[in-house]
């Protein structure tokens, strides 16, 4: 009896220690890194019900953009450790946020946290933004490029599904309008030297 008891400690006190292990994870990957460098990829969001690109255009967010279109061009900013994002349009310089009543609006502002968004990798290798203020709350756009209410939002809903794609527009950054190629020096060939081999002697 006093056996089984102390392996039943063992095993509560062992799930307890993973536990408080899980959510220090989890309160350390919401918080905001103030230390680390950011890290900035550039891409599109493509939509997976409009089949178009989501674009930021002033204030209005839609899912409407022609590949390679300027405002389909985004800057993704890494927020924390973990997969916390901010989404910003380059040719607005507006971010992508989410008010109160669930609609997706371009602020000048991103430090809010309605302005960051989890990237959530499915299944079906789509990706779902969930926004960090409004849990379960998505973007999500209608077949018409048009924002959802994010209060009526899924994650495997088609709607919540996006793509990431390369921008084919002109490229961001300066001193880099021409693609770097790498340069392969050719040796000329080796000849393998000959073995000196003994004359075989006579007998």
């Amino acid at each position: 009896m006093y056996g089984i008891n102390q392996r039943c400690l063992y095993i509560s006190f062992h799930f307890f220690v993973v536990w408080c292990h899980a959510q220090y994870v989890r309160e350390q990957g919401s918080l905001t890194d103030q230390l680390s460098r950011r890290q900035v990829r550039v891409y599109q969001l493509y939509s997976r019900t409009s089949g178009r690109h989501v674009q930021i255009q002033g204030k209005r967010v839609s899912a409407t953009a022609e590949d390679g279109n300027t405002f389909a061009r985004l800057y993704v900013e890494t927020d924390t450790f973990g997969s916390r994002v901010r989404i910003k349009g380059a040719e607005s310089d507006r971010y992508l946020c989410m008010n109160r009543r669930g609609k997706l609006v371009g602020k000048p502002n991103g430090r809010g946290r309605d302005c960051i968004f989890t990237e959530i990798v499915l299944e079906n290798n789509y990706t779902a933004f969930q926004n960090a203020k409004y849990e379960g709350w998505y973007v999500a756009f209608s077949r018409k490029g048009r924002p959802i209410k994010a209060s009526k939002t899924r994650e495997n809903q088609r709607e919540v599904h996006f793509i990431k794609r390369l921008h084919k527009g002109p490229l961001p950054f300066p001193n880099s309008d021409q693609p770097k190629h790498f340069e392969f020096i050719s040796f000329p060939p080796t000849r393998r030297a000959k073995r000196n081999r003994k004359p075989h002697s006579a007998s």
